[in-house]
């Protein structure tokens, strides 16, 4: 029509006689996250565009069309806080501005609280899942770790139909944690309810990671020796950068690791000695499954080739300084 600057709900009438529709309610946000410039040391490689003001622009242009979406700004002009319903919501705009050629850096999702009535509040979702009957134990067990009350049991046949109230913030994560408990069988899905009171502390992630000490190609003959530490995310010979997370650690606690340390060739070598031949190929993740898994001083580098894992706080020894001075604020 032309018509430019109305939102989803106005009613375009007749100039003589206007009389209006009543207004459609859009559903509310409930989970931000922050989007930045990518900022690591392979920043430019892949993408057209990647600097704040191609970042600006195209945030601006979805939100045009993408009607729950909300976008506000931070202290830092390299950043902004993207607001969505849900990991899903959130994960399809990254994608979507990935495979446009952008390049981003997104932090961990967080959901949004209210203060309704002077408590804090939080978004609760219905989270249905199908699951076979073998199974049903495993997943009640799950979501009442994440402080999920069940509320709905049927047996349909060999199935079991699972109802449960949960709150959002039990619902990162949760989907990887499921289908590997469930050897894949189990089928999810959930949506918004309301907001209701804080429901206290929810169990995150219980592994640390393995960061990489410096700038380089991973080499088989290092990953090998490091294989008993965790479960790799790179394969040998890709470059990886100093802050980047390379493995999940098998204990709590992150470590420091250095990937790419060649073998030393000596006169004598055994026939058939070559490392790169035992190692377990990388654990692939999907973007979604990247965005449940990093943890608050944690990134995720997206770019249109690849996305990487990575500390937010790039340097050992800054990270180090931050976590003191925050530690000295929660005993202060």
């Amino acid at each position: 029509m032309g018509i430019e600057g109305f939102n989803i709900g106005e009613t375009l009438a007749d100039f003589e006689n206007p009389e209006a529709l009543p207004v459609i309610s859009v559903d509310e946000p409930t989970m931000n996250m922050q989007f930045s410039i990518n900022n690591s040391p392979f920043y430019g490689r892949d993408g057209k565009f990647v600097t704040s003001r191609h970042l600006k622009d195209r945030l601006e242009k979805e939100l045009e069309k993408n009607l729950a979406l909300r976008v506000s700004p931070t202290d830092s002009a390299e950043s902004f806080m993207v607001y969505g319903r849900g990991i899903l919501h959130l994960s399809i705009l990254v994608e979507t501005m990935r495979r446009e050629g952008y390049e981003i850096t997104v932090g961990q999702p967080q959901v949004i609280t209210k203060e309704i009535n002077g408590k804090k509040c939080e978004p609760y979702e219905n989270l249905v899942v199908d699951v076979p009957a073998d199974y049903s134990g495993r997943v009640i067990d799950l979501v009442t770790q994440r402080k999920g009350e069940m509320l709905i049991m049927e047996s349909k046949g060999e199935m079991q139909h699972l109802e449960f109230e949960i709150p959002s913030r039990g619902l990162i994560g949760l989907r990887s944690n499921m289908l590997t408990n469930t050897a894949g069988e189990a089928v999810m899905a959930h949506r918004f309810l309301e907001y209701k009171p804080w429901k206290g502390y929810i169990p995150g992630r219980n592994n640390g990671v393995l960061i990489s000490k410096n700038q380089e190609k991973t080499t088989g003959y290092s990953i090998d020796k490091l294989q008993d530490r965790g479960r790799f995310f790179v394969d040998p010979g890709e470059e990886v950068y100093t802050g980047q997370i390379i493995a999940e650690h098998i204990k709590p606690g992150d470590l420091v690791v250095n990937a790419t340390e060649p073998k030393k060739l000596t006169n004598h070598r055994a026939s058939g000695s070559d490392d790169a031949s035992r190692i377990a190929p990388k654990t692939q993740m999907s973007l979604e499954e990247c965005m449940e898994y990093i943890q608050h001083d944690e990134c995720i580098e997206v770019t249109p080739k690849v996305f990487r894992m990575r500390k937010v706080i790039l340097n050992e020894d800054e990270r180090k300084k931050t976590q003191k001075a925050q530690q000295v604020e929660q005993v202060g």
